[in-house]
């Protein structure tokens, strides 16, 4: 036996426990590591929270951040794309909520609560977080992070993927959009018309009702003295033949005898008949009427519900978005676009940045809107919120920019109103090919690695399945893939 060998050999008791010992550590470190992400998740207590306005997820400092219109709400650690599949940064928004969602071009990979930003597979998720980029391009999230922002989120959630820590800083100006003059009066006055007209309608359709089953009943001694009329003249038609027959004395006797009975019974049948129509004919009348008017009723609500739905559409949020690039102001709304026109943007040779303006909420009735405003112009940060170690003054590039757009009056008069979740993207960017039907502007950062989003380009004719519902299609219709 070598004896220096079998020295060098581990005993398989030494083995064990070196085996023990390295499950132990990988269990202590994976205990840590969740323990950290715990300890990273924060949400506000100082105040109670308002509804989400914008996320922020930081490339740099892998986190996403909340905000509702006064500062940031929830905090959490993420893990975007690795290298070759970053997550791109730019600009997005919630386009789909699945909470039970699973990947069809990752082997089914399960994405539980997932919130779509692209229809070609970007997306925020709970997964899990090793602490560095390591997805295919998707902001994982922890899993009970994950869950309580898809429960707090609405469709249409800004979402800004920024290169460097960003945060919203207060802004005005007066490019910055207001609501139209009397638009919250004019809309609660068509829904005021709309439900005056929805009740008329149903008085209307009840009358109608009620007209009508007046009628019925009012046909019936109608359609009864028909009935026995006609018994009656059958019964003269008999009387007659039998005459006809040149039958004997008192038979014939009989029968002329029942021949007048039936005739006098056809004259009072005749009678009661006349009468019946003549009390049937204005509840006719009166039912035709009362069928028209419900008619016109109707056709008066459908009128009012669709008047109240423009109107109340005008107080959706809208985006609206300015390309140095393109030299073009665009306006979508409700994931549809509205409105494309040329703009005006002094020294268009100089980059204008990219700055992302969101109307957070109302001040002082509907008179006007608060501002924010997120610059990715550079890698500088710009750091604070509203009551949240906020910088005193706006970034100078943001309000510089608006300096430099001048916006045709018609333009301006042919955007709709402009509410609490409204945005105004500047940028010098191009709208993205992502940009289509079913989404609001998307935007991506030229000179960012946007590995995450471009190995999911295809041919437009070819039909994309990443990360889809089992069906294959977009509930928008066709294929998930938007040139």
């Amino acid at each position: 036996m070598n004896w220096k060998r079998e020295q060098s050999r581990p005993r398989p008791a030494h083995l064990a426990m070196a085996v023990l010992a390295a499950l132990s550590a990988a269990a202590g470190h994976a205990g840590a590591t969740e323990r950290r992400g715990d300890r990273a998740v924060e949400s506000i207590e100082s105040r109670a929270a308002g509804e989400p306005v914008l996320a922020i997820v930081s490339l740099q400092s892998q986190r996403i951040t909340v905000y509702d219109a006064n500062g940031w709400i929830l905090r959490a650690p993420v893990s975007s794309g690795q290298r070759g599949r970053e997550t791109p940064a730019g600009i997005f928004s919630v386009i789909q909520k699945d909470a039970d969602h699973h990947s069809n071009l990752y082997d089914d990979a399960f994405m539980p609560h997932m919130q779509r930003l692209t229809w070609s597979g970007i997306a925020l998720h709970g997964g899990a977080l090793p602490g560095y980029p390591a997805s295919h391009g998707c902001v994982r999230m922890p899993f009970d992070f994950a869950e309580r922002l898809f429960d707090v989120t609405k469709m249409g959630l800004r979402v800004i993927v920024a290169p460097t820590d960003a945060a919203p800083v207060e802004i005005a100006h007066p490019v910055l959009f207001q609501p139209k003059p009397g638009a919250g009066a004019l809309a609660a006055a068509r829904m005021a018309e709309a439900d005056e007209a929805a009740k008329k309608a149903e008085q209307a359709r009840r009358a109608a009702w009620a007209a009508i089953r007046e009628s019925a009943l009012a046909t019936v001694p109608v359609r009864v003295a028909e009935n026995q009329k006609r018994r009656a003249e059958a019964l003269v038609a008999t009387a007659e033949a039998a005459l006809g027959a040149a039958i004997p004395g008192e038979a014939r006797e009989r029968a002329e005898s029942d021949k007048a009975q039936a005739a006098a019974r056809v004259v009072e049948l005749q009678t009661q008949l006349d009468a019946a129509k003549t009390e049937l004919q204005p509840k006719l009348d009166a039912a035709a009427a009362a069928r028209e008017a419900a008619a016109g009723a109707e056709t008066a609500r459908a009128a009012a519900a669709e008047a109240a739905r423009l109107v109340m559409r005008e107080l959706e949020p809208v985006s609206v978005l300015i390309s140095r690039k393109t030299q073009r102001l665009y306006v979508r709304q409700g994931f549809e676009p509205v409105l494309d026109v040329p703009v005006t943007i002094v020294d268009p040779d100089r980059p204008i940045g990219t700055h992302v303006f969101t109307a957070m909420e109302r001040t002082g009735g509907e008179a006007r809107l608060r501002w924010s405003v997120v610059s990715l112009e550079g890698s500088r940060s710009q750091v604070g919120a509203r009551g949240h170690d906020a910088e005193s003054t706006p970034p100078a590039s943001a309000s510089g920019a608006l300096e430099r757009i001048v916006i045709p009056p018609d333009a301006l008069d042919r955007i709709a109103g402009i509410a609490p979740r409204s945005s105004l993207i500047v940028t010098d960017e191009a709208v993205s090919s992502e940009t289509g039907k079913g989404t609001d502007f998307v935007v991506l950062l030229s000179g960012e690695p946007q590995g995450g989003i471009k190995i999911r380009r295809r041919d437009p004719e070819a039909e994309f399945s990443y990360a889809r519902p089992r069906d294959g299609r977009s509930p928008f219709g066709g294929s998930f893939f938007t040139r």
